[in-house]
């Protein structure tokens, strides 16, 4: 990884850093109103304002309340990262300090959505090492919003590991959004466990990026669990966006439902790999997987690669991919309705965008959403839309 090759800063002694990440951010979406919480780099950084929520949830420092609560909290950390495979996983448990939990208890309902922010600040190159821990107790049930951000220029890399777990009758809906810019390298690990009749639905918009790897590894742990996962990347210049994503069913009577679209400018590269298992005696297994790519240039490119691997036989499966250009018999009728050309493409684009932004059950989120993407469609989203200090 060309990235690994820059020499970062590490924060290796936990030293604080002057930042206020509530009066640098602030969230501009007028109708949704959030908790918020911060990471700057890889520290949780307490807001100012205190956090009201239900009794017994736990949320902040991964650190602080690992020890505070040790008797619900240790069984989950590391346990599904563990099983990995992946190197930057393993790097990420070896060197993280800190990082982000949130615990809700059985029967308890968050009501209010949650937002994280995630910030890089500083003016050397850094190495984050983020870890989050999300767990949703029988019946709980919360809305959840990540947001990755950078607030200068220098070179950033990322390197987080996320574990979920929902346990029975669980919902979560957890959005990822990434607005960042070239120099920053995000290599993101989620692992995620559902048990029997949980119901997940996950959405990553890229607005913005350098390069960003994001690898999904879910397994169904019992019966008739949901899961919606969705993404959608937008890419220019040198920019690349890599999803992968392992749906394991492992028990039968489950859903799964995996929609992922690029639309990709410039010399931008876009890579999809999304495999679905399943198990011997899954059955009953509903598993759906959708790709689809919009290339507008001649140097843009696109690798897909979908797969289905089925040890059971009553199954409902199915995968495919498409990549393509804009259909010039459209864009001749837009310009025949008085549209100019860039207009015409610019619209094109966005409806191919649409269905994904729909899944965002946030409507207030979603017209944010849309206002975005139809800000980078024109050029001018080229920095951080969500903070007060970018001109």
């Amino acid at each position: 990884l060309p990235a690994l090759e820059v020499d970062y800063g590490l924060n290796l002694f936990r030293m604080g850093i002057p930042a206020h990440p509530g009066e640098v951010f602030r969230c501009d979406v007028p109708t949704l109103s959030t908790r918020l919480f911060f990471v700057v780099n890889d520290l949780y950084y307490p807001n100012k304002k205190p956090i009201e929520l239900p009794e017994g949830v736990v949320f902040g420092s991964l650190n602080e309340q690992l020890k505070a609560h040790p008797e619900c909290l240790e069984r989950y950390y590391n346990a599904l990262c563990s099983q990995s495979q992946d190197a930057m996983a393993a790097l990420n448990t070896a060197m993280v300090q800190d990082g982000f939990v949130l615990y809700i208890p059985a029967g308890v309902q968050v009501e209010q959505p949650l937002q994280l922010v995630q910030m890089f600040q500083g003016d050397i190159d850094i190495m984050a090492t983020r870890r989050l821990l999300v767990v949703l107790e029988e019946g709980a049930s919360a809305q959840l919003i990540v947001c990755d951000h950078a607030m200068s220029t220098a070179k950033y890399f990322s390197n987080q590991v996320s574990e979920i777990f929902l346990g029975k009758g669980a919902r979560l809906e957890y959005y990822e959004m990434e607005m960042t810019h070239d120099k920053v390298t995000r290599v993101s690990n989620t692992y995620i466990s559902q048990a029997a009749d949980s119901d997940l639905l996950m959405n990553n918009i890229g607005l913005e990026n350098g390069l960003t790897r994001n690898n999904v590894e879910l397994i169904f742990q019992e019966a008739g669990a949901k899961a919606d996962l969705s993404g959608l990347s937008l890419l220019s210049r040198q920019q690349q966006s890599d999803n992968h994503v392992v749906v394991n069913h492992k028990a039968g009577g489950c859903n799964s439902n995996q929609t992922f679209k690029y639309v990709m400018d410039g010399a931008a590269r876009g890579v999809f790999g999304g495999k679905v298992l399943v198990q011997p005696g899954a059955q009953q297994t509903v598993a759906l997987q959708s790709n689809a790519n919009l290339c507008t240039s001649k140097e843009a490119r696109m690798h897909a690669m979908p797969q289905l691997e089925i040890y059971a036989d009553d199954v409902t499966c199915s995968h495919g991919s498409a990549t393509g250009q804009i259909d010039e018999n459209a864009l001749f009728y837009m310009r025949q309705r008085g549209l100019s050309e860039e207009e015409a493409r610019m619209f094109l684009k966005f409806a191919f965008a649409g269905d994904i932004v729909e899944r965002i059950s946030l409507k207030p989120l979603q017209a944010r959403v849309r206002m975005l993407i139809g800000k980078r469609f024109r050029g001018e989203l080229s920095k951080c839309a969500e903070c007060n200090i970018c001109p």
